[in-house]
C-alpha cells in the first residue's frame, strides 16, 4: 500500500501545481493556432487533440484556427501546379484557391475535428466563410517598394465572432479554417493561420493566443544563441520584428496585435513538444515565449 502512495505521489503534486492555473484560467476564451510539425506527426497531432480537449472539460473555451502550408503544397504538387511564395506569402492563382479551400476545409478540418470527436460531441468546423467569421480584401504586399500582386491572398478587415460565441455557449469547441469571405466581391480569400488567429483572439477578447511553432520560442540571439527569450513586452516585441526570420514574422506580428488588443498573454510554443499546450498554460515554468501588453498597457 506504501509503494502505491509512493508512485501516485508525484500525480498528485502535479495537479496541485495546476491548481492556480485552473482557477485564473477558468470560463476564459483561449485561442491556439495549430500549425508546424504537430500537424504532419501522428503521435503530435493526438496529443494536441487530447490537451484541447483537456482545456474544455478543465472549463476552458478553447477556440482552434489551422492553416495547411504542407498539405497545400503536396495537393497543388499532385495537380501539377506550382507552388510559388512572394514576401513569405503563397502565390494564390484562382486554380490554386481551389485547392487551398478543399484541402484546409476538406481535408485538414475535418481530420482535426474527428481527432477532437473521439473525446465526444464536442468539436464543429466552420471556415472564415461562414457567417461573415472573417472578411478580408486583396492583399498586395510591398516588395521593394513596388506592390505585388500574389492572386487571392486576403488581407482581414473584419471579424464577426457570433458563430463562434455561440459555439463556445453550447460547450463545443469551433475548429476555424483560415479563409475570407471577400469584403469587395464573389471571391474567397486565402488568410495567413497566423494572421486570423491574432485577429479572432483579438475579436473575441480571448485570455490567451497561443501559436504552435516547429522552434522553442524566440530566440535571444540567433544563430549564435539558442536562448529562448521567456517574457517580452509589446514594445520589446515591436524593436526585434525587423530583424526576424520571415517565418516568425507573422506568429510574432498576430501575438503583437493581440496583446495590444485586449488579449491578455499571447505565447508562441514549441509544437513538437507533446503536450506542449498544457506545458505552457499549467504549469509554473512554462514554455516557449510569452507577450504581455506595456506596462502602461494595462488596466
Amino acid at each position: 500500500m506504501s509503494t502505491r502512495k509512493h508512485t501516485a505521489l508525484p500525480k498528485a503534486q502535479i495537479l496541485v501545481e495546476a491548481l492556480p492555473w485552473l482557477t485564473r484560467h477558468h470560463g476564459k476564451t483561449v485561442v491556439v493556432k495549430f500549425g508546424g510539425n504537430a500537424m504532419i506527426n501522428e503521435e503530435l497531432k493526438a496529443a494536441f487533440a487530447q490537451d484541447i480537449v483537456f482545456l474544455r472539460h478543465a472549463g476552458l473555451k478553447p477556440v482552434v484556427v489551422h492553416g495547411g502550408g504542407p498539405q497545400i503544397s503536396a495537393q497543388l504538387d499532385r495537380q501539377g501546379l506550382v507552388s510559388e511564395f512572394k514576401a513569405g506569402l503563397r502565390v494564390t492563382t484562382p486554380e490554386a484557391m481551389d485547392v487551398v479551400r478543399m484541402v484546409l476545409a476538406g481535408q485538414v478540418q475535418r481530420e482535426l475535428v474527428g481527432l477532437l470527436n473521439r473525446h465526444g460531441p464536442l468539436a464543429v468546423g466552420l471556415t472564415g466563410e461562414d457567417a461573415h467569421t472573417i472578411t478580408a480584401t486583396k492583399h498586395q504586399p510591398r516588395i521593394e517598394g513596388e506592390l505585388v500582386d500574389i492572386g487571392r491572398v486576403g488581407q482581414i478587415t473584419e471579424i464577426d465572432t457570433g458563430a463562434i460565441e455561440a459555439l463556445l455557449v453550447n460547450g463545443r469547441i469551433p475548429v476555424v479554417s483560415s479563409i475570407a469571405r471577400s469584403a469587395d466581391d464573389d471571391h474567397v480569400y486565402n488568410v495567413n493561420a497566423d494572421t486570423a488567429a491574432a485577429a479572432l483572439a483579438a475579436a473575441l477578447n480571448a485570455e490567451t493566443l497561443m501559436v504552435l511553432t516547429d522552434v522553442e520560442g524566440l530566440y535571444e540571439d540567433w544563430p549564435r544563441s539558442d536562448e529562448v527569450i521567456s517574457r517580452l513586452t509589446a514594445t520589446e516585441l515591436e524593436k526585434l520584428l525587423p530583424d526576424l526570420a520571415s517565418g516568425m514574422v507573422p506568429k510574432m506580428e498576430g501575438c503583437l496585435h493581440a496583446v495590444r488588443n485586449g488579449v491578455t498573454t499571447a505565447r508562441v510554443i514549441d509544437g513538437r513538444v507533446q503536450h506542449s499546450i498544457l506545458l505552457e498554460i499549467f504549469t509554473d515554468e512554462g514554455i516557449g515565449t510569452m507577450v504581455v501588453p506595456d506596462p502602461e498597457e494595462l488596466t
